[in-house]
C-alpha cells in the first residue's frame, strides 16, 4: 500500500522565526504519526535555516517512526547521518540561496564520489535514497552507484498543473505526469524503490499517487500549511485519505 513520508522542516521555519523553543518539530512528528502517517522527513541543511541538529537527534530518539534525513552528499553530513542512524537518507541538491529544493541531484555527474557516500551509508545500516529529475540517465546513474530507492522531483508537474488551472487534463499536465510514469517503471526495472515528491498538495497529489508502482510520497509545505487551521493530525488524515483514493482508482479498488 502507498505511504505518507511528511516532511515538518516548516514547523521548525515558524519556531526559528523567533529563535524560540516552540513550535516543537518532535511534537510534530507525534501528532503526524497519530494522523496515520508512515514516515518522518527533515531536511537538515548546512545553513541550518530550519531543522537543527537537535532536532535530527530527539526526533531519532523519542519517535517511534521512520525517519528520513534529507541531506547534501558532504562529509559533515554522513558523519552526522551515520552518528544518529535514520532509517533512510535521502541524497539532494543543496544551494544556500534557493529557498527550496530546485530541481534533482546530478548523480550521473558525481558518480565516483556518490557512490563512496552512498557505500558509507550502507555500512552505517542506512538505506540510501537520491532525489532526482525523471531523467533516464539520473536513473541509471543511480542504480550504477548503489542506491536503493530513487525519489522523482514532482516539481515540474505540480508547476504544470498551476500553471494550467488546475487541469489535469491539459497537455502539459498529461506530459509530466507520463515522464513521471515512464522515470518509475525505468527505477522499478533497475531494482530500485520508487518514491515521488515535491510541490505535491491536497489538489494535485490524487494523479501521482494513481501511478504504478510508487510507494512512498514526501509532503511537506502543503501539509503543514494545512495544519495551521485544521491541525497536523487531521492534516496528514486528509492527505492520507486522498493518496489511498487515488491509488485505489488507478487498480478499481474501493479504497
Amino acid at each position: 500500500m502507498i505511504e505518507l513520508g511528511v516532511n515538518i522542516d516548516h514547523v521548525a521555519t515558524i519556531r526559528q522565526a523567533r529563535r524560540t523553543y516552540e513550535p516543537d518539530p518532535v511534537w510534530a512528528a507525534v501528532e503526524a504519526h497519530l494522523g496515520g502517517a508512515d514516515g518522518i522527513t527533515v531536511h537538515l541543511r548546512e545553513d541550518r535555516r530550519h531543522i537543527q541538529d537537535e532536532d535530527v537527534r530527539r526526533l531519532r530518539e523519542l519517535t517511534h517512526i521512520k525517519l528520513n534525513l534529507e541531506m547534501a552528499a558532504t562529509p559533515a553530513m554522513v558523519d552526522i547521518a551515520c552518528r544518529l542512524g535514520p532509517e533512510m537518507a535521502m541524497l539532494v541538491p543543496e544551494g544556500r540561496q534557493e529557498v527550496t529544493t530546485e530541481g534533482g541531484l546530478d548523480v550521473a555527474g558525481g558518480r565516483r564520489a556518490l557512490a563512496d557516500v552512498v557505500k558509507r551509508l550502507a555500512d552505517a545500516g542506512i538505506v540510501t535514497s537520491v532525489f532526482i529529475d525523471a531523467e533516464p540517465g539520473q536513473i541509471e546513474a543511480a542504480a550504477a552507484i548503489g542506491a536503493r530507492v530513487c525519489e522523482l522531483h514532482t516539481g515540474p508537474y505540480a508547476h504544470a498543473f498551476h500553471a494550467k488551472g488546475r487541469d489535469a487534463e491539459s497537455a502539459a499536465v498529461v506530459a509530466e505526469l507520463a515522464k513521471l510514469r515512464a522515470a518509475g517503471d525505468a527505477i522499478r526495472a533497475a531494482g530500485m524503490r520508487f518514491n515521488a515528491g515535491h510541490a505535491l498538495n491536497y489538489v494535485n497529489v490524487q494523479p501521482v499517487a494513481a501511478l504504478s508502482g510508487v510507494r512512498e510520497l514526501h509532503i511537506g509545505h502543503a501539509i503543514v500549511s494545512r495544519a495551521v487551521f485544521v491541525g497536523m493530525r487531521e492534516a496528514v488524515r486528509e492527505m492520507k485519505r486522498l493518496i489511498r483514493e487515488g491509488a485505489a482508482k488507478a487498480s478499481g479498488r474501493t479504497p
